[in-house]
């Protein structure tokens, strides 16, 4: 069974990315882009944007399709991720909904944290990340 979700690429003013620590499975306590399912009658926009509302407590307007990546899920599920680059509107994100934790990290710092599996490679092999 395959499930599409959404997942933001937010970038703020500094050039530094939003990020979540999972509170639940998949990836409980790796930090990753915010982003969920996309529900019956939705477009990826409307639920890129309900998902970084519920996770972050920010807005953010969609942009373009940075990519696409396939994760394993339990009981054979495929999560089908669709990555796009979103700029959050005026706020101070904070943990909602399954997120533990929020904040705002420099491409340097991101190669010390503990990330979900693929996706420095992702965002690197995307062009939206320097990592050095």
């Amino acid at each position: 069974m395959r499930v599409r979700c959404v997942g933001g690429v937010v970038l703020d003013g500094a050039g530094r990315f939003l990020l979540v620590r999972r509170g639940r499975p998949p990836g409980e306590g790796l930090w990753s882009l915010p982003g969920g399912r996309v529900e019956a009658g939705e477009s990826d926009a409307e639920a890129l944007r309900r998902e970084l509302l519920e996770e972050t407590g920010l807005a953010v307007t969609v942009g373009d399709l940075a990519g696409t990546v396939e994760r394993p899920g339990p009981g054979g599920v495929v999560y089908e991720i669709h990555d796009y680059l979103a700029t959050p509107q005026d706020g101070t994100p904070r943990p909602g909904d399954d997120a533990a934790e929020v904040g705002w990290f420099a491409p340097a710092d991101m190669t010390g944290l503990p990330l979900t599996h693929g996706l420095l490679d992702a965002l690197t092999a995307w062009r939206v990340l320097d990592p050095r």
